[in-house]
């Protein structure tokens, strides 16, 4: 199992801190992974609704963009580390009630980039929104080999 497994298997058996940008976002952690895909259940936190007591939509960039990353992670090699380059999000119904299912799939894996889509699926089993975003590949062993160390 490769190092990028490990930290997604981490995450899910709760034996990692989340980063305090996690907890302080309230975005909870991945419930299951496997090659090319990620999938998380996630408890509506009713501070994110906004006055119509529905999802704040920026909130849903939050949690796409942390399933955009977990989901390149699952199609990384050990050296390769990687950021957000591009978010597109396309809104079909509010989201005013969890757990809201929030899946996302590798699309395509170049050698510089991974493209995701992540889907957001109400309580009743509807679409709410789809994420598509790009990730672009770095190849950059001195930041992995810190965070590595630090566990």
């Amino acid at each position: 199992m490769g190092w990028w497994a490990e930290q997604i298997d981490r995450n899910i058996d709760g034996s990692s801190e989340l980063p305090k940008v996690v907890q302080r976002l309230n975005i909870g952690r991945i419930a299951e992974w496997s090659p090319g895909y990620v999938r998380k259940e996630w408890e509506l936190d009713p501070d994110m609704l906004n006055p119509a007591n529905v999802l704040f939509g920026g909130y849903v960039g939050v949690l796409a963009d942390q399933v955009f990353t977990f989901t390149a992670m699952t199609v990384l090699e050990d050296h390769e580390s990687l950021r957000t380059s591009d978010m597109q999000i396309r809104f079909f119904r509010p989201i005013a009630a969890g757990p809201v299912k929030i899946e996302g799939r590798v699309v395509n894996r170049a050698k510089k980039s991974v493209h995701v889509d992540v889907t957001f699926t109400t309580p009743d089993g509807k679409l709410a929104a789809k994420a598509s975003g790009d990730m672009t590949v770095l190849s950059n062993e001195p930041l992995l080999k810190a965070a590595r160390e630090k566990g």
